[in-house]
């Protein structure tokens, strides 16, 4: 098993509990193909750095799990054909970058492991 992160931004046109469902639904995605997850974050709605179909803001979301490959293209088909997801990235962590964030200082006071 690798160590993922997925960060995503859904469309501000959601309601804040239309977002946490929405992040409910990938968490339940994941746990249903076998991720286990180690961490996850809920940003907020911020501000784009650019426009993205036309918005300028969006709700954040950061997922670290341990997963199998075919676990990403799961997950990363889901958001393509879900229309509240603006973006979205995957990233395998390596062992310096699980130092790295096992060592954050947001880690550490953000703690909710599901």
């Amino acid at each position: 098993m690798n160590r993922y992160e997925t960060v995503f931004i859904l469309t501000p046109v959601l309601s804040e509990d239309q977002a946490k469902e929405a992040v409910k639904e990938y968490e339940k995605l994941l746990k249903k193909n076998g991720a286990k997850t180690m961490h996850q974050e809920h940003w907020g709605l911020r501000k784009l750095a650019y426009q993205i179909k036309k918005k300028s803001t969006g709700f954040y979301h950061l997922f670290e799990y341990e997963a199998e490959g075919d676990v990403i293209n799961k997950l990363e088909t889901d958001f393509r054909r879900d229309e509240r997801v603006l973006r979205f990235l995957t990233a395998r962590l390596d062992k310096h970058a699980i130092k790295f964030v096992e060592g954050r200082p947001q880690r550490k006071k953000n703690q909710k492991v599901a």
